[in-house]
């Protein structure tokens, strides 16, 4: 990009030179026409220039602007999958699942307490009444998952809907298991690819965008929540975004 301005520069001062040698140096009948070509060409080469720096700026507005609604919908997904875990141990294998058991299922609402029982092995065994400790957990009732992640919205009957970028793109969600230490643990994956966003935008600089490597970037293709790898459902992008916890 900076060699182009560069370039694009030193063309435009070379040519404005030559405006003046042709003043100098070429016939009068031929110098209007070539004068007035010359200064097209520097206008044509200003705009290319003046393009070369606004079109990353206004690119960066409208990947910031769609990246923020994105993470937001991702957010939604993470909470509804985790609350999903809490309740059956695992999470949804796909949206009409996750979206089913927002409508249908419920928090136990629970209360632990110490409490103090006779010991009756001890109590045969001396002849005398032992007690012991235990913890008690009283149910004291249940909370629907819906009004505790959504409140009055309905917003997650579509949240397998991208907001922004190429019309009618759904977010990718698969769920399983990774094993470690011979224990099978539930893992999710959701996101989108960067193209799907940006579609809309300069093909090259999405190609810049899916190989960025930076702390306060989106690295990879694509934006994300969760691993299908590793036992995370943190997101992908940086806390500049937003939460990603």
């Amino acid at each position: 990009m900076l060699t182009f301005i560069l370039i694009a520069v030193a063309v435009i001062l070379v040519t404005i030179g030559l405006v003046k040698l042709i003043d100098k140096v070429i016939p009068q009948k031929l110098k209007p026409v070539l004068t007035i070509a010359l200064w097209v060409l520097i206008g044509y080469l200003g705009y290319l220039t003046y393009m070369s720096v606004y079109e990353p700026i206004k690119f960066n507005k409208v990947k910031n602007k769609r990246y923020v609604q994105v993470i937001e919908s991702l957010k939604d997904i993470r909470d509804s999958q985790l609350a999903h875990r809490q309740v059956t141990g695992k999470f949804a294998k796909d949206f009409d699942h996750l979206i089913k058991f927002i409508d249908t299922a419920e928090y136990t609402i629970t209360q632990r307490r110490d409490s103090t029982i006779i010991d009756e092995e001890k109590t045969k065994l001396y002849g005398v009444d032992s007690y012991k400790e235990i913890v008690v957990i009283d149910t004291l009732g249940f909370v629907p998952v819906k009004d505790s992640l959504f409140k009055a919205s309905n917003r997650y009957k579509t949240m397998m809907n991208v907001p922004v970028g190429k019309e009618g793109a759904k977010f990718e969600m698969k769920s399983g298991f990774i094993e470690q230490n011979k224990i099978n643990i539930p893992v999710f994956e959701a996101g989108v690819k960067k193209r799907v966003l940006l579609y809309d935008q300069n093909n090259d600089l999405i190609i810049q965008e899916n190989q960025v490597v930076s702390v306060d970037g989106v690295n990879g293709d694509a934006l994300k929540v969760g691993s299908m790898d590793e036992v995370k459902t943190t997101g992908n992008w940086p806390k500049t975004y937003g939460d990603n916890e």
